[in-house]
């Protein structure tokens, strides 16, 4: 306790001395490369080939370089030969990360702040938001997408070939089969969800297994693609997102992983490193490796009820906690300039758009008020991050903390609301985080899951706010709020700064339409602007021929 207290002590000075001079910036200074400047140092000196290759739901201990009892030798050559981001994050899950990473914006900027897009939902990334294939696109990089969008579709306008991708090859939902590609939201309600561009990929209903379908068309794609002209490769995996399948020959070195979850993730884990192996492969076939940079991350953290472990962090997927939102993540490049080293400044999903669109000698105006900052020398050099700060999330849909008042906020904000902000070495977390026991690797020990072996807080009634030293207490073991209220107050300060810069929620009720029956059995665009306009044309009709009826009557 002695030494936390001086290491939250030294953060404190630390935050007075520099982190709230970082508050006053205006959001949407200049980031990147803006308009007339050149890249910056340690930028490639042609365009780089970029792939980007995004894992669904893994864990933040399920990685071997992390101590992981799953064998995953390719991510860790390639981290290894790399650089390994060991202070990243991400978002707590699937559409807010992909969101953020597509736009450079916190989701507060999008209105994709509450939960995810829903399968039902009239919905999708807002059309306003220029993404990042679409700026790659602008200075000459072709641009494909294999895997799991999972931004919206309900339109045409929301699809991906629609949004800056010149080929997109994937599912559309959250989650499915990984063989059939079939996905039923609510009973009833079922559907196909494999598309090849703007249509269902009915020639590619096969059975195979997602993990290695993808890789596959990864591999055609860069077999019949020019090297010498930059090509940006999204690639977002299904796995090791539920439903737990794998191929039975990746069992055969967990068959002593009693927990048959555990078993089928590591199995899940194992194929998709192979994966990785063959792309990398692949690159280096066709003359593309010597000019690449390979970005790898997870989406957010782990599941422990579906196999996935985030020990020795705190919660889960779905929450605020660090197990939630701190991320597997490295950069592999010959283009690095400081190979085989680790990262330990603040990186943020949403840097990803400026730092690519720089790399790319592309440009961003001003006007486009990201939320990202370009770190590529802090990753390439090991120079200090521009960032001091991350806002996690504010969502002021989800109000479930029944004891969450203004008061308990200082009358600052409302405590009631779930929102979590990083300042430094600070780290605050309002309303209700979520799930947030410790799950130790002995929980898997069993067949079935054991909560019996997780670390678990009690907190005294009502609890709504909660202050940690993340550099000093990276586990959320040791709750500073009641020691360090001035700190609580400027970070309440922050959070309600930012808030006054959110757009409104978008989150809309189901709509019947969306139902795969009343499309061939296919998940896919359902809302035609045109049924829209009639239905706007006929109510004008009978609302002319209402007044007039009434006019008769009134002469």
């Amino acid at each position: 306790r002695m030494v936390a207290a001086v290491l939250a002590g030294l953060s404190l000075l630390s935050l007075l001395t520099c982190g709230y001079l970082a508050w006053g910036s205006r959001r949407g200074a200049p980031r990147g490369a803006l308009l007339g400047e050149e890249p910056g140092a340690g930028a490639p000196r042609s365009q780089p080939h970029i792939i980007f290759i995004l894992a669904d739901d893994q864990g933040f201990r399920d990685v071997g370089y992390h101590g992981s009892e799953i064998r995953t030798p390719t991510l860790d050559k390639l981290a290894a030969e790399g650089v390994k981001l060991e202070n990243y994050y991400v978002q707590p899950m699937c559409t807010p990360s992909r969101s953020q990473l597509i736009t450079g914006k916190y989701q507060i900027h999008t209105g994709l702040q509450h939960s995810i897009i829903r399968p039902t939902q009239p919905n999708c990334l807002p059309l306003d938001n220029v993404t990042l294939p679409q700026k790659l696109k602008e200075v000459g990089y072709s641009t494909h997408m294999v895997g799991k969008w999972h931004l919206g579709f309900y339109r045409r306008e929301c699809m991906p070939t629609q949004r800056g991708f010149d080929s997109f090859f994937g599912s559309l939902l959250g989650s499915g089969d990984y063989y059939t590609h079939f996905k039923c939201d609510s009973p009833g309600i079922c559907g196909y969800d494999l598309y090849e561009n703007d249509n269902a990929a009915w020639d590619h209903d096969t059975g195979i297994y997602s993990t290695q379908m993808y890789t596959q068309k990864v591999q055609q794609i860069l077999a019949s693609h020019n090297p010498r002209k930059p090509i940006f490769l999204y690639i977002a995996y299904q796995a090791v997102h539920s439903p737990l399948q794998a191929p039975g020959r990746y069992f055969e070195h967990y068959r002593s992983i009693n927990n048959i979850n555990r078993r089928r993730y590591a199995a899940m884990l194992a194929c998709l490193d192979e994966a990785i192996n063959n792309v990398t492969l692949t690159l280096k076939k066709y003359g593309y490796y010597e000019n690449s940079i390979i970005i790898y991350s997870s989406d957010n953290g782990g599941q422990p009820m579906a196999g996935g472990s985030n020990w020795p962090l705190r919660g889960s997927k779905g929450t605020y906690w660090e197990g939630g939102i701190r991320a597997v993540g490295f950069v592999h490049s010959p283009l690095l300039k400081n190979k085989g080293s680790v990262c330990k400044e603040l990186v943020h999903i949403t840097d990803w758009f400026p730092t690519l669109i720089t790399l790319a000698e592309g440009q961003i105006a001003e006007d486009i008020q990201l939320d990202g900052y370009d770190i590529w020398e802090t990753i390439s050099e090991g120079r200090r991050s521009p960032r001091v700060d991350i806002l996690h999330n504010i969502d002021p849909i989800y109000t479930k903390a029944k004891n969450g008042s203004w008061a308990a906020g200082y009358g600052i904000w409302n405590t009631a609301i779930q929102s979590a902000i990083r300042v430094n070495h600070w780290k605050l977390l309002t309303g209700n985080p979520g799930y947030s026991d410790w799950v130790p690797p002995q929980a898997f020990s069993n067949a079935g899951p054991n909560r019996w072996h997780n670390e678990r807080v009690s907190w005294s009634a009502g609890k709504t706010v909660w202050l940690f030293n993340i550099t000093a207490d990276p586990y959320e073991r040791v709750d500073l709020s009641a020691r360090y209220p001035e700190v609580v107050k400027q970070l309440l300060r922050r959070l309600s700064q930012f808030n006054k810069t959110a757009v409104p929620v978008r989150y809309p009720p189901k709509d019947p339409r969306s139902n795969p029956k009343l499309n061939g059995g296919v998940w896919g665009p359902w809302f035609k602007e045109d049924e829209k306009k009639k239905k706007s044309d006929k109510s004008k009709g009978a609302n002319k021929q209402q007044k007039n009826k009434n006019k008769k009557k009134a002469n």
